[in-house]
């Protein structure tokens, strides 16, 4: 029995039952995706499952719409906010089917990228279905057995749900794309990256938005100088941030939502929205069966290889503990297919991993955080943004460009706190990545005036400073004196 010899498409479940498969692949967001295409460039036999839409979180409920709706954001807060530049708009009016209409369409635009149809041209078969294992080498979709010499669990995460009210009445980031009227009041339970991301976007398009957050400082696995520059972005955007506090229970009606707060207050919406985090969900799919361990948190346990306790299964993006973020789960679900189709052992590198919060300003980072530097024995060079031109220029001085640099002189880590911090994150996250020195970056020509210019100029810093001390400040004073002497 061989897989079908006309090129890769869309299979019923008795189709794809008919052949061992070299890749199975399950979950069709980006680890799935990324891994399926990967194995079928390789030359495997790839079949990928998908239970309900190709494309995954990111692109129906993730980076797509929420980029989109940040953009719609933002051009109604610029257009208020231009009267600083010395331009005055009238009448800025939010139309909030309209802002959605514009998630929904950068959706569509991207959705066949994603779809079999393209799938198929790139040589993966797929198939619509629930997958559930039945042994260590097969599982079953629809009742119809599926054999394959080796797997990739890529089925992602789904958002938590807070305690103490009812979970009907809680919106979360895959159910908020429903929304067709804007929120009068809404109320953002959690501060970090997508809380404060939709927070801030709902209230620039007009919500009167409450942000409760248990700890004592937003975006809390970032720099602490970045999560109070947003908490301050927040509360001039009339964001009503309440730190170190925590919901505790709440009535729900048919149209408000009344909320009690630990720190007794209460508040009362017209929409609750949950931002608190992540978890991962296996029910259903019999990795007890198929021998795969999962972790204390119910993700896959992984190796470094991204193989699983089973050797003929494989997990990657957010169903196992590692980085969660789409460029993490395309990246690690090209490693474990092609571990799997070339029994390789590549390691998925989890020191260097880029991450960016959406926000403005935005926060970007990569690497050792300044924050840790001095323990682990390395320096930190800043270059503060209001003395980068191009903010001056642009009136957004609020943030910084921060390098660490370890004792032999190599860029570790970096973060940015300002406007497009995430576009001048990629230079940042080259240097990490390749061990390059400070002095390579700053004998790097830059174009001016860019906000990456306050990269270049942390470098430039650190090099100049190098010059007054140790071997070379000897080197060029002895090649100075010799100079005056020819002279």
């Amino acid at each position: 029995m061989t897989v079908p010899t006309r090129r890769a498409r869309p299979l019923t479940s008795a189709e794809a039952g008919r052949t061992r498969w070299d890749l199975v692949v399950i979950g069709a967001g980006s680890a799935g995706l990324v891994g399926a295409k990967t194995a079928a460039i390789l030359g495997a036999k790839v079949l990928l499952i998908e239970s309900a839409g190709f494309g995954g979180e990111c692109l129906y409920t993730g980076c797509v719409p929420s980029k989109a709706l940040i953009a719609a954001a933002t051009a109604a807060h610029d257009a208020r906010d231009a009267a600083r530049l010395g331009v005055h708009v009238a009448d800025v009016r939010v139309d909030f089917a309209a802002v959605m209409s514009h998630v929904r369409h950068a959706i569509r635009e991207i959705e066949p990228v994603d779809s079999p149809e393209a799938l198929a041209e790139a040589g993966v078969f797929t198939l619509r279905g629930r997958a559930r294992f039945d042994g260590p080498r097969s599982l079953r979709v629809e009742g119809v057995g599926i054999r394959f010499r080796d797997a990739l669990v890529a089925t992602g995460s789904s958002p938590v749900l807070p305690e103490g009210i009812d979970p009907d009445a809680v919106l979360t980031n895959e159910t908020v794309w429903d929304l067709t009227v804007l929120p009068e009041r809404l109320l953002v339970l959690g501060g970090g990256a997508i809380g404060c991301e939709i927070a801030q976007a709902m209230a620039r398009l007009g919500s009167r938005v409450t942000l409760v957050h248990r700890g004592e400082r937003l975006l809390a696995k970032e720099d602490p100088d970045a999560g109070a520059i947003v908490l301050a972005a927040l509360r001039a955007n009339g964001v009503d941030v309440r730190l170190g506090t925590t919901l505790v229970d709440a009535d729900t009606g048919d149209e408000t939502v009344t909320a009690r707060l630990s720190d007794g207050t209460t508040v009362t919406a017209d929409r609750v929205l949950a931002a608190l985090g992540r978890r991962v969900d296996t029910t259903g799919l019999g990795l007890d069966v198929a021998g795969v361990r999962r972790d204390d948190d119910g993700a896959i346990a992984v190796d470094a290889t991204l193989a699983t306790s089973n050797p003929r299964v494989r997990a990657a993006g957010d169903a196992t503990p590692l980085p969660r973020f789409t460029h993490t789960a395309g990246m690690f679900g090209s490693v474990a297919a092609t571990n799997a189709v070339l029994g390789l052992s590549r390691r998925a590198g989890v020191d260097v991993v880029p991450r960016v919060t959406f926000t403005s300003p935005e926060v970007a980072a990569v690497g050792v955080s300044p924050h840790e530097a001095a323990a682990r024995g390395m320096r930190v060079v800043e270059s503060p943004h209001a003395d980068l031109d191009r903010a001056i220029a642009e009136g957004q001085t609020d943030g910084f460009t921060r390098l660490v640099v370890d004792g032999k002189g190599r860029v570790t880590g970096a973060v940015i706190v300002g406007p497009r911090a995430g576009e001048s994150l990629g230079e940042l996250s080259t240097a990490v990545a390749l061990g390059l020195k400070v002095g390579a970056l700053a004998g790097a020509m830059h174009a001016y005036p860019t906000y990456s210019d306050a990269g270049w100029n942390a470098a430039v810093r650190d090099a100049q400073g190098a010059l007054r001390h140790g071997l070379v400040a000897a080197a060029i004073r002895l090649l100075r004196a010799i100079r005056r002497r020819r002279s």
